[in-house]
């Protein structure tokens, strides 16, 4: 891999396990400096330290990022350790219960949208205003399949996930004049420590029939495409979304 990141500094949310973490060791593979954020430290850290035996340079930030006041604390922590901010990769997410739209409970409802759409507002906002300073960078925002198409019995994920599309779309618009790009990545299901252990193998197996590839994504194939879009060679790439789906939105 080359080092087009070089002298770049980068946020990963959600960055302790999954698609976060392939995002993380993918961009300090390629000279960035990332700060690997997750909800679990530990699970951070442990990135970090991955990063650090290949070489690299990154470092762990506890985060809720449905507090906006933690995600304002992490790009002044980024920006505090590294001097800058130029790529961030919004991914932290939950799927929250599994339930038709009627039974879904208020709390639960709000939880989901905080977590899963909310805070990308919060890290945006942040993010935005540091690069701003800078003279521009590159925002991924993590979608889904369901970021177009709807899943029986998850409501809340599917309305956060399109709404994310769109709050994407707007942000692209709004700043790609002042050097910020802005693109949402639609993965279908990845085989994540997430998958493996909350879900059974016959549910794992109904999925895998979902994509006519055969099986389910890797963290590192999202990862390869979440790169290429906070890259210079998608520098007339913003306001829009990315399928890696094995064809599972063809259908």
């Amino acid at each position: 891999m080359t080092r087009e990141f070089e002298d770049r500094a980068s946020i990963v949310t959600g960055g302790g396990s999954g698609i976060g973490e392939a995002c993380a060791l993918h961009l300090a593979e390629a000279g960035s400096r990332v700060v690997v954020a997750d909800m679990n430290l530990d699970a951070a850290r442990r990135v970090v330290d991955m990063i650090a035996a290949k070489g690299g340079h990154g470092s762990a930030f506890r985060i809720d990022v449905s507090d906006p006041g933690a995600v304002k604390a992490m790009v002044d922590y980024t920006v505090d350790s590294y001097g800058r901010l130029d790529c961030a990769v919004n991914n932290a997410g939950i799927g929250g219960p599994l339930k038709p739209l009627a039974d879904y409970e208020i709390d639960e409802w709000k939880h989901v949208l905080d977590v899963d759409l909310n805070s990308v507002f919060y890290c945006m906002k942040y993010e935005i205003q540091a690069m701003l300073k800078t003279g521009g960078g590159s925002i991924v925002n993590m979608s889904s399949i369901l970021g177009t198409n709807g899943f029986a019995n998850a409501p809340a994920y599917v309305a956060s996930k399109h709404a994310l599309v769109g709050m994407t779309k707007n942000a692209g618009i709004e700043y790609s004049a002042q050097g910020i790009r802005v693109n949402a990545v639609g993965p279908g299901f990845i085989k994540t420590p997430l998958i493996e252990n909350s879900l059974d193998a016959a549910m794992q197996d109904f999925l895998v029939g979902k994509h006519p590839i055969g099986r389910l994504g890797r963290p590192e194939e999202v990862a390869a495409l979440v790169l290429f879009l906070l890259s210079d060679k998608a520098s007339f790439i913003t306001g829009s979304y990315h399928l890696v789906d094995g064809a599972y939105s063809a259908q």
